[in-house]
């Protein structure tokens, strides 16, 4: 009978488990509506980032998607190729993927922005390229720092 050595310290070092990565895309959603469809896959990803030990932060504003998820270096990699093979219809661009010494976030957060004056602030004046709102024309500087802004009064942020 041989000894399964899969869960020493030392072997999960071999798949990257002790380095913690933050990835950010973004993507525009064009497949599902804005009510029970959204609020569905919204619910099945907070569950699956749960049990992965995934935090993450998303903006969803007029269609696109913002979003940083921090976890493990295999757990990032499993969950992007789950995202890309069940969502093929958002295809989500990658913007940025760095190693970090802590996770900025804490669960799952979620923020629609709206036309309000303060997600208005947020969206427009501060980070957006031009007069309307579109990720795609942001810098990945301008993407980190519009999450930041974003999240930085959240309840569940790190301070």
């Amino acid at each position: 009978m041989t000894i399964a050595t899969s869960h020493t310290p030392e072997s999960k070092k071999i798949n990257g488990e002790h380095i913690l990565i933050n990835m950010i895309y973004i993507a525009k959603n064009v497949d599902l509506d804005s009510g029970i469809e959204l609020t569905r896959a919204l619910e099945y990803w907070r569950r699956y980032f749960e049990e992965n030990n995934i935090a993450s932060a998303l903006v969803i504003s007029e269609g696109y998607f913002v979003q940083s998820f921090q976890g493990t270096r295999p757990a990032i990699n499993i969950a992007l190729k789950k995202i890309l093979d069940e969502h093929s219809t958002i295809f989500p661009n990658i913007v940025n993927i760095e190693e970090i010494e802590s996770r900025q976030w804490n669960g799952f957060l979620v923020k629609h922005l709206t036309s309000s004056a303060e997600d208005e602030e947020y969206a427009l004046k501060s980070f957006s390229a031009g007069s309307d709102y579109n990720p795609y024309l942001m810098t990945s500087a301008q993407i980190k720092s519009f999450l930041t802004a974003v999240f930085e009064n959240a309840d569940s942020n790190k301070s």
